[in-house]
């Protein structure tokens, strides 16, 4: 590949093979062009074999890759990335391949990372350029990141996801269902409830149910961060629960989501993989399988935050103590 400082460019070897040609010796024209007589018989060769054609770069990638994983595996490799919208740690677990291999195969096809997707609909949006300064705490329960997610409620028989966009089934005035999360900073062992409401007095009940929740795993709950919402902020009941079970409350940067970012992390894989995974013929349905899922987040599912590991595993004697 000819760059600013070759000797020759494609115009330079027509030169040289134009001289070569005219009878003149190879390596008094070498010399004169300032390259070795090696070089000067490479491109005269080519020239004779494939003329003006043969003076252009050739591209240094292998005619073949006797190595390269067979095509009907990369094409369940980009099968399953579309329809499961999940990394290469994943997909590796499911087909039975490095996760590596996957991760060179969706580079190869030019499949967009994950966070520059839509997390619903897949579509591809812009790229955030916000840099993010991570942390994490030491040990289990020194901080538990809470939030609540916001869903709309799926009428009976199934909403637009089973039968389209349409009045019949747009289920207006059903309302909301409000799903508490919880997260443990340091292990990601996730808790969560749905309810009709997100006050001050349902807020303090789920960190109450909350911390015994990681209590039976052997985790005290220190501290908790939440955003500035009201039933966190001003609740006095929430600040009961809080003072009774000796844990202090902090708060994010007002508009700074991204403080609170492991538990918004969990909310948008909670509407990926849960919510949305599948269309649900009924608001009961969906909320039945919220449990199922959480002891998959927590027990099965390998977060790569944590280098591949369940949050399970990061709690001693986790597996003996979950119920």
């Amino acid at each position: 590949m000819s760059h600013a400082n070759a000797r020759l460019t494609p115009a330079g070897r027509l030169i040289l093979v134009q001289r070569i040609a005219a009878g003149r010796a190879v390596a008094h024209v070498s010399s004169e062009m300032g390259v070795s007589r090696t070089t000067a018989w490479r491109w005269w060769r080519r020239f004779q074999q494939h003329g003006r054609a043969g003076l252009v770069d050739r591209s240094s990638v292998a005619r073949s890759h006797p190595h390269r994983t067979a095509a009907c595996v990369e094409t369940r490799v980009r099968i399953m990335r579309a329809f499961t919208r999940r990394g290469p740690v994943f997909i590796a677990g499911r087909l039975g391949v490095p996760a590596s291999t996957v991760g060179r195969i969706l580079t190869r096809h030019h499949t967009p990372l994950l966070r520059e997707l839509d997390p619903v609909t897949g579509q591809r949006i812009r790229a955030s350029r916000r840099t993010v300064n991570r942390y994490e705490h030491e040990h289990p329960g020194s901080l538990i990141h809470i939030d609540v997610k916001k869903l709309g409620r799926i009428p009976d028989g199934g909403g637009w996801r089973s039968h389209g966009r349409s009045e019949q089934v747009r289920g207006r005035g059903i309302g909301y269902d409000y799903v508490h999360t919880a997260i443990d900073d340091h292990s990601r062992l996730a808790y969560a409830e749905i309810h009709d409401d997100e006050r001050g007095t349902t807020a303090a009940g789920f960190l109450d149910r909350a911390v015994v929740f990681y209590a039976a795993l052997g985790i005290t709950v220190q501290r908790v961060i939440t955003d500035n919402a009201f039933a966190y902020r001003h609740s006095a009941a929430f600040h009961a629960v809080a003072a009774t079970h000796g844990i202090r409350q902090q708060f994010i940067r007002p508009h700074c989501p991204w403080t609170n970012g492991k538990v918004e992390r969990l909310n948008r894989t909670l509407a990926t993989e849960w919510a949305y995974a599948q269309p649900f013929t009924s608001n009961t349905e969906r909320a039945a399988a919220l449990p199922t899922w959480l002891d998959y987040y927590n027990l099965k599912r390998p977060h790569l935050g944590i280098g591949g590991s369940t949050p399970i595993d990061r709690i001693t004697n986790g597996r003996g103590q979950y119920s």
